[in-house]
């Protein structure tokens, strides 16, 4: 079909149909014709009742080639070829006797040539009672073309699998083929006159109005328009269409009204939702790996754990671990108390924004026990993941810690739950619970594998903190015990010291103020390379030997040259620095030897700190290479500090930034040695990255 040539039908047939349902029968005179009558080019002439021409149309005067001057007056005979005058005759007086005629004829041109014409023939009467005969011919191919297009085109629209509707410029419906009943629930006729949102008031009428008036002013078409809604075929279920808009014109450019299509694309949709979830839950996975675990901390694991969730899978997040697994133990055995309840403490909570119900969540860090009915006692106790996809009232107080929380919980709009135990090694360690308030779908079984698999990640990784934790706490107790808890009293010397543990790792500082004979004192601080309890064990052992060592008299080279053999006889490749001083407290006379380790700072009298230029040996563990001494006299009220190196050098400063603070905060030195302890470990650390051992000993007397 023709596109003007169907919008002028169906415009015509449209208002002439909202005047019969009006009850009014229209007299307005239309503004412009339709496009039919003109593509047809239908010719008109008129021949009285002796057979001659008395009216002769410009469309006949196209169509024969005779001008109107040719042919009035003559006998319509000319316009046929002397061979079908017989049937000519023959239909005029059938036709002038009231009997109307049509057919297709063949009809003499003025060039000669013959032209078959369609024509439609009948009687005419005038007021003095003249009869008349009126002829009305078109071009049979020109007819049969238009015939052709009209019946392809409405065969196209009503078989059509798309919803096709045709809209006036008032944008009332004048025709809709049968998808398009399908789409809306309604019959065409019954669609008839009615505007879009009195035909589907379930999508958003406004928004399409608009975009047909758009396109009716501007005349640019609008394609593949997404559209989502409920009609009435389906009005419990949201549908997804692709819709199209053009604009209807006839030949002469007068617009019509507008054509609409329209292709429930709800399945290809839902489809793209899918894939693009998938991905999204891959990104999530992939995202979990780099953001999960990037420290050995209990509690920053759960909330990297929390705030990957958040919000792309839950409106609200909360990780709660079993009480007995913080306490170290991690047997499946210990989950549950004997009245089948599970006590918890949570170690971080996420939430969108502060309307999500976060205030409902059990403080952090505060023990919390629930029962054996409630749904995370039961996750826990199964080992397996719980899904509530629509909570009510009734549930809600199966999830929440108290009738408190459940309120805040349902006014924050709470509506799916969600709990994925902490699984690591074979043991449950707590629950993942998830809430969705804002996003307004429920959870489901993809979301509850997505859950169980982000919260398998996070338990090795909680796991692997929780046995951090406990391994620290192992080797700093063992680390504290070897470490002098109180300094000894020593005839003319003051000694004070601090060990500060690695905020991450317990290493293997040391130091130690060793009582010899004739008076003197041994002084030493060292480094074990390495971290956790076999650094703390091996520090052990060396400042064990070096008791032993010190109490034969060794001068300090020796000494550290029996202790260079002890690593190698623990079949132990770890190495450790140490700077080993002997000091006489009355004559001030010290003699000092390094092993590969940072040279002490020397504050005479005078104030002015610096460090100390001792010869720097291997260290402890590499073998074979001698060993250095160097001697200083100190005079009265010099001090001595001895440090290892997580003193002076973290990530974020550079050794030697270190080292010139700790002068400076040393210069001129004149405080209380436990003060001055205090004030260069809260300048230089409060967390550090390293062990720190700071060995003080100023000389108060000489002999």
């Amino acid at each position: 079909m023709r596109t003007h040539d169907l919008g002028a039908r169906v415009g015509e047939a449209g208002q002439a149909e909202r005047a019969q349902q009006s009850g009014q029968e229209s007299h307005d005179v239309a503004a412009a014709p339709g496009g039919l009558l003109d593509v047809l080019r239908i010719a008109a002439f008129v021949l009285d009742d002796g057979g001659r021409i008395t009216l002769w149309s410009p469309e006949a005067e196209q169509l024969f080639g005779y001008a109107a001057e040719e042919v009035l007056g003559r006998s319509g005979a000319m316009l046929v070829a002397q061979e079908n005058l017989h049937r000519v005759v023959e239909l005029f007086e059938q036709v002038t006797a009231g009997e109307p005629w049509a057919g297709v004829f063949p009809v003499r041109l003025k060039d000669g040539s013959t032209r078959h014409l369609e024509f439609r023939n009948m009687r005419m009467d005038d007021v003095e009672g003249r009869i008349y005969a009126l002829g009305m011919g078109a071009n049979v191919s020109t007819v049969r073309s238009v015939e052709t297009d009209l019946a392809i085109s409405a065969s196209l629209v009503e078989q059509s699998p798309i919803g096709v509707a045709v809209f006036d410029t008032d944008l009332r419906l004048v025709r809709a083929n049968r998808a398009e009943e399908e789409i809306t629930g309604i019959a065409a006729a019954d669609m008839l006159g009615l505007s879009v949102s009195e035909i589907a008031p379930g999508v958003d009428a406004d928004a399409v109005e608009s975009a047909l008036r758009q396109v009716l002013e501007t005349g640019r078409p609008l394609i593949d328009q997404q559209l989502i809604g409920r009609t009435r075929a389906d009005p419990d279920t949201d549908h997804a269409w692709s819709v199209s808009f053009h604009r209807l014109e006839d030949p002469s450019g007068q617009i019509l009204g507008l054509a609409a299509s329209a292709v429930d694309i709800s399945e290809r949709v839902r489809q793209t939702n899918e894939v693009a979830e998938a991905r999204s839950r891959l990104a999530v996975i992939a995202e979990a790996g780099t953001r999960i675990g990037t420290t050995l901390d209990l509690t920053q694991t759960a909330l990297e754990l929390a705030d990957v969730v958040v919000p792309r899978l839950a409106d609200m997040a909360a990780v709660d671990v079993l009480d007995s697994v913080i306490n170290g133990r991690s047997s499946s055995d210990s989950v549950m108390a004997a009245d089948g309840s599970a006590q918890f403490r949570a170690l971080a909570v996420a939430a969108g924004n502060a309307d999500d119900g976060i205030s409902a969540a059990d403080p952090i860090g505060e023990l919390a026990s629930y029962g054996p009915t409630r749904l995370i006692t039961r996750s826990v106790r199964e080992g397996k993941p719980v899904l509530v996809r629509q909570v009510d009232s009734s549930t809600m107080r199966r999830i929440a810690r108290n009738e408190e929380a459940a309120e805040v919980l349902l006014a924050s709009g709470a509506h799916s739950y969600l709990a994925a135990p902490l699984i690591a090694r074979g043991d449950v360690l707590g629950t993942l619970s998830l809430f969705r308030t804002q996003n307004p779908r429920p959870f489901s079984d993809e979301d509850r594998t997505l859950a169980c698999e982000l919260a398998a990640r996070a338990a090795i990784s909680i796991d692997n903190a929780r046995l951090y934790a406990a391994e620290r706490e192992t080797a700093l107790a063992l680390q504290r015990s070897l470490l002098p808890q109180q300094p000894p009293e020593i005839d003319g010397m003051e000694i004070a010291f601090r060990y500060l543990p690695a905020v991450s790792e317990v290493g293997g500082d040391w130091f130690d103020v060793l009582p010899l004979k004739d008076g003197k004192v041994g002084l030493i601080v060292g480094d074990v390379m390495g971290k956790g309890v076999q650094a703390a064990a091996i520090m052990g052992q060396l400042r064990t030997a070096t008791r032993a060592f010190a109490q034969l008299g060794l001068a300090p080279d020796e000494l550290l040259r029996h202790l260079d053999d002890i690593p190698v006889t623990l079949g132990s490749e770890t190495i450790a620095t140490c700077v080993y001083a002997v000091c006489d407290p009355r004559t001030g006379h010290c003699v000092f030897s390094s092993a590969g380790h940072l040279p002490p700072v020397l504050i005479p009298s005078d104030g002015h700190a610096r460090l100390l230029d001792i010869p720097v040996g291997a260290p402890l563990g590499v073998g074979g290479v001698p060993f250095h001494t160097v001697e200083h006299t100190l005079d009265e009220g010099a001090l001595l500090a001895f440090f290892t190196d997580g003193l002076v050098e973290d990530r974020r400063r550079d050794i030697d930034v270190g080292l010139r603070t700790l002068l400076a905060l040393l210069e001129g030195d004149h405080r209380p040695l436990e003060q001055t302890c205090d004030l260069v470990l809260d300048a230089l650390h409060r967390a550090p990255d390293d062990d720190v051992a700071l060995l003080l000993a100023r000389l108060s007397r000489t002999g």
